[in-house]
Order: C-alpha cells, then sequence, then structure tokens
C-alpha cells in the first residue's frame, strides 16, 4: 500500500474524527485534515509548500465551490419570497393526495434527469431545487430531503445513454470488445434494479416518518391553486434554460452560429446557472416580499453570507485536498492495485475493486473516477469472467455512488444548500446504509453472477 492510498485512509479517519468525536464543523474538519495530508506530503516527498499552493489554486477554479454557495444564497431568497409555497400549492393540486407524492417524483426525475446532465452536482441541483422545497412543504423532513436528492444524485450514471458510458465506451481496451447497444441493454435491466429499490427506499421512508397525504380539504382545486400562484412556475425556467442550451437539439443548431459555436456552449455552467436564474426569477416573482431600500437589501445579503460560507469553505478544503491526493500518488496507485487483481480469487477481486472505487468518488466526482480507472478495473473484472457488458454496468453502479459517499460528495453540500442544513453530517448515515452500501451491494452481488442481468 503506498503513501496515496495510506493518505486517502488517514485523510477520511481524520475528518470523521474531528467532525463526530471531537465536535467541529465539518468545513473546519476539512481544513485540518487538508493540513494534515500537506504533513505527509512534506515527510514523504517534501513538497508541502509547493502541494498547498497547487492544491488552493485547483479549488480556487472549481465551480462547484461557486455553485454550492449561489444555491445556498437560492433557497434564502426563494424562503423569503414566499415563492417556493405558490408552487408547492400547484405541484400539491395534481399529487397532493398520493402519501410521499413529492419524493417518488424526486427519485424518478433524479434518473431522467441524470441521463441528461450526466453530472451528479448538476443532477442534485436541478431536481433538488424544486423537489426538496416541495417535499419539505409536504411533511417530509429537512434531513430526509435531503438524503433523498443527494443519495439519487449519480442515478443518471447507471441509466443509458450517460456520459460515463459513453467515457467507458471510448476506452479503446473496452470498445475492441463492447458496442453501445449491448452496454444499453444490460445497463438498462440493472438500473430498472436499482430504482426500483431507490424507490422501496422512499416507501420505507413514508411509513416510518408517517408522511400522510393530504386531504381533500387540504388540497386546492388546479384553478385556485394556478390562479393564485402561476407565476411560481416561472421557476422552472431556470432549470429549463439552462438545460435547452447545453443538450438536446438546440445545440447543434447554436453550434452552427459563428459568433457562437462551441466554445459559447462550453462556457454555459448547468450548476452555476440555475441557481442564478432561479434567484432572479424569485426576486421578479416575489418582489413585493423584498426591501425596497439599499439599508434593507444590505441586511438580507449579511443574513445569506453566513449561511453560505460554510458551505464554500467546505468544498473549498475538499477539493484542495483531491489535489494533494493525486500529487501523492493515489491514481496510480490504485492503477496499480487493480493491474494486480487479476491473480486473486474472484471474491476478493470483487471485493476490492467495489471498496477501492468507493474510496475514490469521495473525493473525486463519478466521471474523474471513470477516466482515472475506468478501463483497468474493466479489465480486473474481465479477468473473473464477467462479460464485458456486466463488467462495465458493475463499474458503474460503483462510480454512480458519487452523491452518496460522505464526507467531500459534492451533492451532499449542494442538496444541504437548498435544505438549509447547517450540518451535513446529519445525514451521513442514511445515505451510506440506504444508499451508498445498497447499490455497492448490487454491483458486487452483479459480478459474481448472483444477480443475473441481459447481455
Amino acid at each position: 500500500m503506498g503513501v496515496g492510498i495510506i493518505s486517502l485512509i488517514l485523510y477520511i479517519l481524520s475528518i470523521l474524527f474531528i467532525n463526530t468525536v471531537l465536535k467541529r464543523k465539518m468545513a473546519e474538519s476539512m481544513m485540518w485534515s487538508f493540513l494534515l495530508l500537506l504533513i505527509i506530503s512534506q515527510f514523504s516527498q517534501g513538497q508541502a509548500i509547493s502541494y498547498f499552493i497547487e492544491g488552493i489554486s485547483f479549488a480556487s477554479k472549481q465551480e462547484v465551490v461557486f455553485a454550492a454557495m449561489a444555491f445556498t444564497y437560492m433557497s434564502y431568497i426563494m424562503g423569503k419570497t414566499g415563492i417556493i409555497s405558490r408552487l408547492v400549492n400547484i405541484l400539491n393540486s395534481l399529487l397532493g393526495r398520493l402519501p410521499g407524492g413529492s419524493g417518488y417524483v424526486s427519485t424518478i426525475a433524479s434518473a431522467l434527469f441524470g441521463m441528461i446532465s450526466g453530472s451528479g452536482s448538476g443532477n442534485a441541483a436541478a431536481v433538488g431545487s424544486i423537489t426538496i422545497p416541495w417535499m419539505k412543504e409536504t411533511g417530509w423532513s429537512d434531513e430526509t430531503a435531503t438524503t433523498i436528492v443527494a443519495g439519487n444524485a449519480g442515478l443518471g450514471m447507471v441509466f443509458p445513454p450517460s456520459s460515463s458510458m459513453f467515457l467507458l465506451l471510448g476506452m479503446p481496451t473496452i470498445a475492441a470488445e463492447l458496442t453501445s447497444a449491448q452496454l444499453y441493454v444490460t445497463l438498462m435491466s440493472g438500473a430498472i434494479i436499482v430504482l426500483i429499490y431507490r424507490l422501496i427506499v422512499v416507501r420505507y421512508f413514508v411509513s416510518k416518518y408517517k408522511i400522510k397525504g393530504l386531504s381533500k380539504d387540504a388540497i386546492p382545486s388546479i384553478g385556485t391553486a394556478m390562479s393564485n400562484g402561476w407565476q411560481s412556475l416561472l421557476i422552472f425556467l431556470g432549470v429549463a434554460i439552462p438545460v435547452l442550451l447545453t443538450t438536446g437539439p438546440l445545440v447543434k443548431l447554436l453550434e452552427g452560429i459563428e459568433s457562437y459555436g462551441a466554445d459559447g456552449l462550453d462556457s454555459i455552467s448547468l450548476i452555476l446557472w440555475i441557481p442564478v436564474l432561479i434567484s432572479l426569477i424569485a426576486i421578479f416573482e416575489g418582489r413585493k416580499y423584498l426591501p425596497k431600500t439599499l439599508k434593507g437589501w444590505y441586511e438580507i445579503n449579511q443574513e445569506a453570507v453566513g449561511k453560505f460560507g460554510e458551505t464554500g469553505a467546505l468544498l473549498f478544503f475538499a477539493f484542495a485536498a483531491s489535489r494533494v491526493l493525486i500529487k501523492l500518488g493515489l491514481e496510480g496507485e490504485i492503477t496499480a492495485v487493480f493491474e494486480q487483481l487479476g491473480n486473486l480469487s474472484p471474491v476478493i477481486v470483487i471485493v476490492a475493486i467495489s471498496a477501492l472505487i468507493t474510496m475514490m468518488v469521495g473525493p473525486f466526482t463519478g466521471t474523474a473516477a471513470t477516466t482515472a480507472v475506468g478501463s483497468v478495473g474493466y479489465l480486473a473484472l474481465r479477468s473473473i469472467g464477467a462479460a464485458p457488458s456486466v463488467a462495465c454496468t458493475v463499474l458503474l453502479f460503483l462510480f454512480s455512488n458519487e452523491g452518496c459517499i460522505p464526507p467531500n460528495s459534492a451533492p451532499i453540500y449542494i442538496s444541504c444548500g437548498i435544505s438549509g442544513i447547517e450540518k451535513p453530517s446529519v445525514i451521513f448515515k442514511q445515505l451510506v446504509f440506504l444508499y451508498a452500501a445498497p447499490t455497492i451491494l448490487i454491483a458486487m452481488l452483479i459480478a459474481g453472477g448472483i444477480i443475473p442481468l441481459i447481455h
């Protein structure tokens, strides 16, 4: 075991110890654990100062850091204007009688939207912006609503076609043995299993927390709800506009415009523009509930800063630490471990692959982990007899856990920013035991042939 893997283990243990035992805030825990990595780098490579500079520089360029703060501000503004109450009245007029209906819609929406965005953070952002406030208004606790959105953030990765699916198919080793059509069928058959399980989790929450459907008297007619709050539907434009500009047929049209083109499309960030647009729409729609003076706006923004500062610091140090881990050789060491797995028993190979990828998708996104170890992970699974499409499906299941592996996962903090949770650690237990661990188990059973898939 090399310095990189040892550093990753110590880093995670340090965060958990400082946060849970010493009872320090998560952002502070991440900061001290980042400094621990720098100490390790100094003793092992004598590069603490250069790694510090590189880590800070890397973190300062990550849009997710700024997006998470923007979502916290968006949630704050939405609360001030009351736009969500008006939107929820409309949604409840359609689905209010179904116990926990908003939770089921959120889960299915995560699967559908994930196929479009290809990003766990983008998925949590788009789906959570609408469904977290809706869930909270219909009896769900802040923690459970946030858990559902963060836990399902990577769900689109297991539903074809996903960007990670095509990333794997583009790797020469995999492309030589597998076509997109073959993987599509196998991945879809597995994705349906995961989706059914996730819907069962929602049903479990509904039963455990006794979430009821609204009574007939509490549900406004669709006509009344629309009359009182139709402008609140404009909030969907905050999601629809960035999505339409970055996916679908409109993309080809825009790419053909000389003054716009592919570079213009690349400059549109889904996770940055969604909170910006929704905040502007909320301000416009609820303008009569907001201050009319500069002093009033100053006071509102001062209060908001205290809410999103913790989120920004937390993610900043998380990304800085991920860069130091790379410099300490984590990617190369994990690749080397994968290359040696072919000499071991199938059970050990499956367990080792699951454990290593699970550790990796905490500090890194699912896409980054796919890029780093997709090819060697595929070869390791093929060495124990897994069919090509099954091997890729197993890997995608493991990579899809990017939203529910604490403590570094960005979708967790984006979801918490939307819901207003100041201590993300309160949802870690449910994320691990109800989302991450079962997905890992399903992936392992598929790899071992216990759960058969169409291939």
